[in-house]
C-alpha cells in the first residue's frame, strides 16, 4: 500500500515496441526525495537515458508526470510536466502545460505515464480509468492537433475526453515540435513533440472518474481556501485576471525587455497595436480558466472579420504576441492570431518558431541569405505571408523549412558565413521574449537554466520592475535595494538560485507558476510545504522542501554534465554581452555575466572552473550515485 495521499500510487509503463502496458507502483522513496512531476522525470532520465541514447531513438523515454497537488483544491493545481532528453538541445528537456489533462490523468488513477519503444504503425494510448490500451491511429496520422482531438472524442462518444496530441510537426520530427494539451494548452518547449512523433504515438486520450484523497482533509481545505483568498487579494490579481499574460506587453516594451527584430532592440514602435487592449477590442469573447484556477488568465478569442475571419483561440500569450509580432517586425494583430492558431494545429512551439524565422530574417537583412538559399522566399521584416507559409513548410520539413526545423543553433551551423552571431539561443534552446539587458537576473537565469535559455525556471519577478516591499518581505532588509533593481547585479545570483530550486518544487507538485506569477508572488516555500504535508501526510517543512528542490536541480545539472555541459555552456549570445541595448530603461545596458556566474556557482556549491556540482554538494543532497557516475 502506497503510504502517502495526494498520489494515486500508480503509474503506467508503456512499451510501444512490444505493445505491452504495465501498471507499476510508485516508489515511496521517489515521492519522498523528488515529489513527482519534474522530479520524477529527472530521476528516471538520469537512471535510464544516458549520453549514448539519441533523443529520437526507440529506447529514449517520454514521461508525462503529475504531482501530489495536481487535481486538488489548491489553486492552479492543473499542471502536467512532460520530460525527455531534448532533440533540440541534446540535454535535459521538459515542457509544462496547464488545462485539464493532468488532473484527468489522476482522476483515472495514474500519477504518470512513461513511454518507451517505437510502434510499428501510428497508435494512440487510450486510458479509461484503470484500463489502458493502444489503438490504431493510422487515420489520424497527418491530422492537425485539433482534428485529432475531435476525432477521438467522436470515436469515444464523450466530449469530456482529455487529450495530449501532436500535429504534423511532431510526426515530421521538427526539433521544436510541441504537444497540445486539452484545451489548446501547449507543452511546447524542447521539442518533446518530436520525441512523441519518433515513437509513432499520435496521442494520449484519458477519461477518469475517481477521487483524489488527501491526508488531512480539514486542514487541506482551510489552506486551499486561504490560498484562493490571498491570490484574489493580491494587487496583481485584477490586471492579470482581466488580461492574462498579454497584459504585460506594454510594460515590458517600456522597460526595453520586449525583443524586437531578433533582439536588435527591446522596444517595438507599434506596440500599442498588439497590446492586451488592442487584442481585447479586436477579438475577445469571454474569460476561461484551467482546472482549479481562480485567476482565469486564459481567454476565448475570435476574429470577427478580415482575411482570417473565424480564427478562434482559447489562449493567446505574451510570448506569441512577441514571437509572431515584434520579433519579426509585425504589428498585424490578426496575422499574429492566425500564426498562433496555425502553430497550435501544426504542433509547433510558437517561441522557437518565431525565433527561427526572425533569425532567418536578420540573415536576409545581413545578406547572408538570398533567394537561392530560401527557395525564392523574400525574408523581409514584417512579411507575414512568408511567416505563415514558413510555418507550414517547417512542419512538413519542406524546402527551406527543413533547415529551419532544426532550430537556430543547428541552422546557424549549417549555414555558416557568420550566421552563428545572430542565433539567439542558450544551449540550443531559443530565447523567449525576455531581454536580459533590461533585467540582469533574467540574463543570468537564461544562462544557467538546465533546459537551455529559459524565463520560467528561475522566474525572477521581484526585480522585474522593482518591487522593494515584495523583496523585503521575502529576503529581508539586507538585500535591498540592489535585489529589487532590475539593472543591478548584486544579489541576483541568490535570486536566481532560490527561484530555480523553488521552481523545481513547483514543477514537481503540479501547480502553476506562470498564471499571473501567483505561486511566485503570493505562495512561497512555507505555503507549498504546508499544502504538501496536509495533502500527502509526509512530514514537510521549509528546510526539507528546499533540500528537495536543490536535489532536483542538481541532478538535472548532473544529467547535463553527463552530456558534456560545462561552465562554457552557461553563456549568452554576444548581442547581450557586447551590444548595448538601444531601448527603454535598458538603454546603454549590457550583461556582465561572468561575475554573476562566479557568485552563482559559489552559492550552488559548484566548481567555479568546470561549473559542475562538487562531490561535497552532491553527497550533502544524497546524490552519492552521481558522484560515482561522474567520477568526481
Amino acid at each position: 500500500m502506497f503510504p502517502y495521499k495526494g498520489y494515486t500510487g500508480k503509474w503506467l509503463h508503456v512499451d510501444l515496441t512490444t505493445g505491452k502496458i504495465e501498471p507499476r507502483e510508485y516508489d515511496p522513496t521517489l515521492a519522498e526525495g523528488y515529489l513527482g512531476g519534474n522530479g520524477f522525470g529527472t530521476r528516471l532520465l538520469w537512471e535510464h537515458v544516458g549520453p549514448e541514447v539519441d533523443p529520437l531513438a526507440p529506447e529514449s523515454l517520454l514521461i508525462f508526470a503529475t504531482g501530489p497537488l495536481c487535481g486538488t483544491l489548491v489553486p492552479n493545481g492543473a499542471r502536467l510536466e512532460v520530460i525527455a532528453k531534448s532533440p533540440l538541445t541534446g540535454i535535459y528537456g521538459d515542457a509544462n502545460a496547464g488545462g485539464f489533462f493532468g488532473p484527468e490523468l489522476k482522476f483515472a488513477g495514474w500519477d504518470a505515464i512513461v513511454v518507451t519503444g517505437q510502434a510499428s504503425r501510428p497508435v494512440y494510448l487510450a486510458i479509461l480509468d484503470d484500463r489502458a490500451e493502444l489503438r490504431d491511429a493510422g487515420d489520424l496520422w497527418g491530422c492537425t492537433t485539433s482534428e485529432t482531438e475531435a476525432a477521438i472524442r467522436r470515436a469515444w462518444g464523450d466530449p469530456q475526453v482529455k487529450t495530449a496530441t501532436i500535429g504534423p510537426a511532431g510526426e515530421n520530427l521538427v526539433r521544436f515540435a510541441g504537444i497540445q494539451i486539452t484545451p489548446q494548452r501547449s507543452a511546447a518547449r524542447c521539442g518533446l513533440g518530436a520525441v512523441m512523433g519518433s515513437k509513432r504515438l499520435k496521442a494520449i486520450a484519458v477519461r477518469g472518474h475517481g477521487p483524489i484523497h488527501v491526508a488531512d482533509p480539514a486542514r487541506f481545505h482551510d489552506l486551499a481556501v486561504e490560498f484562493h483568498h490571498r491570490i484574489r487579494a493580491n494587487p496583481v490579481y485584477p490586471p492579470v485576471s482581466a488580461h492574462g499574460t498579454p497584459g504585460i506587453v506594454t510594460m515590458m516594451d517600456a522597460l526595453g525587455r520586449f525583443p524586437t527584430r531578433n533582439f536588435q532592440m527591446g522596444s517595438f514602435p507599434e506596440v500599442d497595436r498588439i497590446s492586451a487592449e488592442a487584442l481585447e477590442a479586436r477579438a475577445f469573447v469571454r474569460h476561461l480558466a484551467c482546472f482549479g484556477c481562480p485567476v482565469g488568465c486564459d481567454k476565448l478569442y475570435r476574429l470577427p472579420d478580415g482575411p482570417y475571419a473565424g480564427t478562434t483561440l482559447r489562449s493567446v500569450e505574451y510570448e506569441t504576441l512577441n514571437s509572431m509580432g515584434a520579433c519579426v517586425w509585425n504589428a498585424d494583430l490578426d496575422a499574429i492570431l492566425a500564426a498562433n492558431r496555425l502553430c497550435d494545429d501544426l504542433g509547433l512551439d510558437t517561441i522557437s518558431a518565431g525565433r527561427v524565422i526572425s533569425f532567418a530574417m536578420e540573415l536576409w537583412e545581413q545578406e547572408i541569405l538570398n533567394l537561392d538559399d530560401t527557395g525564392g522566399l523574400p525574408l523581409r521584416w514584417g512579411n507575414m505571408d512568408v511567416v505563415l507559409r514558413l510555418l507550414g513548410m517547417i512542419s512538413r520539413r519542406e524546402g527551406f523549412g527543413d533547415l529551419l526545423a532544426e532550430g537556430v543553433r543547428r541552422a546557424a551551423q549549417i549555414i555558416g558565413r557568420g550566421a552563428e552571431r545572430y542565433a539567439m539561443h542558450v544551449k540550443g534552446l531559443e530565447i523567449a521574449a525576455q531581454d536580459g539587458r533590461a533585467q540582469k537576473s533574467m540574463g543570468l537565469a537564461h544562462a544557467t537554466s538546465n533546459r537551455g535559455a529559459d524565463h520560467l525556471k528561475a522566474f525572477p519577478t521581484i526585480d522585474e520592475t522593482g518591487y522593494p516591499d515584495e523583496a523585503r518581505r521575502r529576503y529581508g532588509e539586507e538585500y535591498l535595494p540592489e535585489m529589487a533593481q532590475p539593472l543591478a547585479t548584486k544579489h541576483k545570483p541568490l535570486l536566481v538560485k532560490d527561484g530555480e530550486d523553488f521552481g523545481a518544487v513547483v514543477d514537481s507538485v503540479g501547480v502553476c507558476k506562470s498564471g499571473g506569477t501567483f505561486v511566485f508572488a503570493e505562495l512561497y516555500w512555507p505555503d507549498i510545504a504546508a499544502a504538501l504535508e496536509a495533502a500527502t501526510g509526509m512530514e514537510m517543512d521549509v528546510e526539507r522542501l528546499k533540500r528537495i528542490g536543490e536535489r532536483i536541480y542538481n541532478l538535472q545539472r548532473c544529467y547535463n554534465v553527463l552530456h558534456g555541459i560545462t561552465r562554457a555552456d552557461d553563456c549568452l549570445p554576444r548581442r547581450f554581452t557586447d551590444e548595448p541595448s538601444p531601448s527603454g530603461n535598458a538603454r546603454g545596458q549590457v550583461i556582465d555575466l561572468e561575475p554573476m556566474l562566479d557568485e552563482y556557482y559559489r552559492l550552488r556549491g559548484w566548481d567555479p572552473i568546470t561549473g559542475w556540482p562538487t562531490p561535497e554538494k552532491l553527497r550533502e543532497l544524497g546524490l552519492e550515485d552521481a558522484v560515482e557516475r561522474l567520477n568526481l
